[in-house]
């Protein structure tokens, strides 16, 4: 292994891969965006399915409040339809019960995404009694979203009968329990690269949130939540723009771009792909929003963080667009507006992703 690949492996796989398959990727997208009752959607009561009447951008939305699918599936494909990066997501609310989706099946480099997967496998496998050391990596991988924390314990659920390439048994344990069955976990250390989708990290908010289930105690499910709540002030944007101010803020964010020097493929430019989730809860607040983007493209001549602020400006135009839907300013005048990171703090964050 060269002394690049390995520093990717260590960094979590930032850098280059091997050009995938766009095409087929595309027309996943369409094929996801294309079917009217969304992911999850059986687990509600029959209600209102709406899809976006923006042309190319088919939000699909179900909810059983009236209007309430229209007005989400409409507020947020008029967000997406402007802006030239590729965007899916997920959406659903416990409290109207309505869900959203689109492309929420189409997979995308996770980056730092993964780690709240990684965090359910620990406390699966520990029965959620995790040691002092287990628990400072934990909090130093959600809250800092620290690698080399992040690295020891993907190897701490692998195989490590080959080390070069760990093989993350135990991870993919927790995301079959899960019913996570579109995520692709990476088996050669590169956990930045495993393959993520809206529909599967929702299912993931969704078990976190969740009263009770076989997979996690409720004790482990508020110890993830907690973390998720403890992220650190500099990498709290993303979904929560636009909240509720009274709703608790549960959020774990992912970025990571391509390198300049990567194969000679459209899709891979220096080009930004930039994740977010987040679950809001509390105050009578029972919902979450994963909404995951690429191509988010570095101008010409411009500084290389200025891909991954788009990307962020993508998803939180989404999420207001959400979140006002969802709860209008009549009963959430308040709004929770997440701090921008400086020129300084970008350029420092860039090494975690």
């Amino acid at each position: 292994m060269t002394k690049e690949k390995k520093a990717e492996a260590e960094a979590g796989g930032k850098g280059w891969v091997t050009a995938r398959k766009w095409a087929a990727g595309l027309i996943a997208l369409t094929a996801s965006a294309a079917a009217v009752a969304p992911a999850h959607a059986a687990t509600l009561p029959v209600g209102t399915a709406a899809r976006s009447a923006v042309a190319g951008t088919a939000v699909s939305c179900v909810s059983v409040k009236p209007g309430l699918a229209k007005r989400l599936a409409d507020d947020m494909a008029a967000r997406l339809k402007t802006r030239r990066s590729m965007a899916s997501l997920a959406l659903y609310d416990r409290t109207t019960r309505t869900t959203c989706t689109y492309g929420a099946h189409k997979r995308y480099d996770s980056a730092s995404t993964v780690k709240p997967i990684v965090l359910g496998a620990l406390l699966m496998d520990r029965k959620g009694r995790l040691t002092a050391r287990e628990a400072e990596l934990a909090e130093k991988m959600i809250e800092h979203s620290d690698n080399a924390s992040t690295t020891a314990l993907w190897r701490q659920l692998s195989d490590l009968r080959n080390p070069k390439r760990p093989d993350p048994v135990k991870i993919q344990r927790f995301l079959n329990a899960a019913g996570m069955t579109d995520t692709v976990l990476d088996r050669t250390g590169n956990w930045g690269l495993t393959q993520i989708t809206a529909a599967d990290q929702i299912t993931l908010l969704k078990l976190f949130t969740g009263r009770s289930n076989t997979v996690l105690s409720a004790a482990s499910r508020a110890y993830a939540l907690r973390l998720m709540h403890a992220v650190e002030k500099a990498q709290r944007w993303g979904t929560p723009a636009g909240a509720p101010a009274g709703a608790t803020v549960h959020v774990k964010n992912g970025w990571l771009q391509r390198s300049q020097t990567g194969p000679k493929d459209p899709f891979d430019r220096g080009d930004w792909k930039v994740n977010s989730l987040g679950a809001f809860t509390g105050a009578g607040y029972d919902y979450g929003l994963v909404v995951l983007t690429e191509n988010n493209r570095v101008p010409k001549g411009r500084p290389a963080t200025d891909g991954w602020v788009y990307g962020i400006n993508t998803i939180e135009q989404v999420s207001r667009a959400a979140h006002h839907a969802l709860y209008p300013t009549g009963s959430a005048p308040r709004r929770y507006a997440p701090p921008r990171p400086g020129t300084a703090t970008l350029k420092q964050l860039v090494t975690l992703g």
